[in-house]
């Protein structure tokens, strides 16, 4: 019987990291355009006045690569990537909930 091996990978990073958009970008594998059509879309809310000081957090670079997977592997456009983030953090939200009940 042949076995096969998963091998899963992953980055545990601290919540309080924080990125320049230059650094969320090469991070996220990501173009400076599509970032700032994410925080135009309202997909990411940077902290910052303007886009020489955002700084975003670990939350929206697991978002801007969900949105880029969505976006190349099922063809879901921006406003669409918005909602199904925002629908799957409900369900974390949700679940966490569950699971503290």
């Amino acid at each position: 019987m042949k076995k096969e091996l998963l091998v899963i990978a992953g980055t545990v990073m601290d919540e309080s990291v924080q990125f320049s958009l230059v650094e969320l970008c090469e991070c996220a594998k990501a173009t400076r355009e599509q970032v700032v059509e994410m925080v135009e879309e309202g997909i990411l809310d940077p902290e910052g006045a303007s886009i020489h000081t955002w700084r975003f957090d670990t939350r929206a670079l697991k978002r801007v690569q969900i949105a880029i997977r969505l976006q190349h592997d099922l063809g879901v456009n921006l406003p669409g990537s918005a909602l199904v983030l925002d629908l799957l953090e409900e369900m974390e939200t949700l679940r966490r909930q569950m699971r503290d009940f």
